[in-house]
């Protein structure tokens, strides 16, 4: 299960996969629409790898810098609820971290679309604000950075749980379940992602917990078949 913690210098060959991008603050919701110039880019770290739920161009798998993943939020919608609260990821600043996702592009009618849906799933229902950040596609031959957005969850969020042990925190995913399905294919289907498209790379909070959860159920098995489905090229999907 663990990999090479260095970043990744090439990746395998996934499934078509499409392409991302600098860091400054952005105001939540569908106002990113207003100020960001076509195409429009969006970064995602969690159940946005795998089910966009929006209509997009193209995308690419890559990385941000300065941050580090976290199931520090808390979800009593998709991926839990108001009695018993799942945990999903959010982004912790941490100099010299980075963090693998997914980059989506969007053009034209696909834009308004995107961030109105993202408004509702992200920000109104996860609780997360957004941000622009410069992401780092996985190709070699890869130009500069892109400007993307992101959508985060702060301390200051009302569903912020904060840090805990893995095996505490894999303990509450194994008892959580929400709208979107249960939380432990939340966590499984990110190890997937991280294992099949960034096998160089790092994510010690991401399998640590997954260690754990397959220690408290050993005969837990999973397939990476849906994740290849997901994997092609632009998609629509119902959230």
């Amino acid at each position: 299960m663990k990999r090479d913690p260095q970043l990744p210098e090439e990746s395998p060959e996934p499934p078509p996969r499409p392409p991302l991008s600098s860091s400054s603050s952005s105001p939540p919701g569908q106002a990113e629409g207003a100020e960001l110039a076509a195409p429009v880019w969006i970064f995602g770290y969690g159940s946005l790898v795998w089910r966009p739920g929006f209509e997009f161009t193209s995308r690419k798998v890559g990385f941000i810098r300065g941050y580090s993943r976290r199931f520090w939020q808390g979800d009593t919608f998709h991926r839990g609820s108001e009695k018993m609260p799942g945990r999903v990821v959010t982004l912790l600043e941490d100099c010299g971290a980075c963090t693998w996702g997914v980059a989506y592009e969007v053009r034209g009618e696909q834009i308004a679309a995107s961030l109105e849906y993202l408004n509702m799933r992200e920000a109104v229902l996860g609780g997360y604000d957004t941000k622009l950040v410069k992401f780092h596609p996985q190709e070699k031959d890869a130009e500069e950075p892109i400007l993307a957005l992101v959508y985060i969850a702060t301390p200051q969020n009302p569903s912020y749980l904060g840090p805990a042990s893995e095996e505490d925190i894999a303990a509450q995913i194994i008892v959580s379940s929400g709208c979107a399905g249960h939380n432990i294919e939340y966590l499984l289907r990110l190890a997937d992602f991280m294992r099949y498209f960034c096998p160089q790379a790092e994510d010690k909070h991401l399998f640590s917990i997954e260690e754990a959860l397959i220690s408290i159920l050993p005969c837990l098995y999973y397939t990476e078949e849906p994740l290849e489905e997901t994997a092609s090229v632009p998609q629509k999907s119902k959230g």
